[in-house]
């Protein structure tokens, strides 16, 4: 396929709602980040109680908020989201290590991942041609 063949695959509404789910991933995902580096007083509750160390709030938040930059940049979102993936699977282990409840606390990091590759998937042409769907 020819890139303008490519561009012309992925309808307006498509990459429009693709658009919308990103932009409410990023926001989210930018709004985790930054309370890492402010603490409030749920994020130090929520680090005790996964034992995870809170010297660790600010690598976490770095961390995060490069990955969610390269998902908002359109050039490397596919990076971002790879990176994005291995991140949350991160957090669904430490909720599984503790315990917490399966679909609330453990499987939310696997919901948010979903809607990160479906946002890119339908806003993402070069993405589609790689899924196995046919028409």
């Amino acid at each position: 396929m020819s890139p303008d063949s490519l561009t012309a695959a992925v309808s307006k509404p498509a990459l429009w709602t693709g658009r919308v789910l990103s932009s409410i991933i990023v926001l989210l995902l930018l709004l985790d980040s930054v309370m890492k580096f402010m603490k409030p007083q749920p994020v130090i509750d929520a680090f005790a109680r996964l034992g995870i160390p809170l010297a660790l709030d600010v690598a976490i938040g770095v961390v995060l908020l490069i990955c969610v930059a390269l998902y908002a940049i359109p050039q490397t979102s596919v990076l971002g989201a790879i990176l994005l993936t291995g991140y949350l699977g991160g957090a669904i282990m430490s909720h599984l290590r503790v315990g917490d409840p399966l679909f609330s606390h453990a499987l939310f990091s696997s919901y948010l991942g979903i809607i990160v590759w479906l946002a890119l998937w339908l806003r993402e042409p070069r993405l589609r041609a790689l899924t196995p769907f046919r028409t």
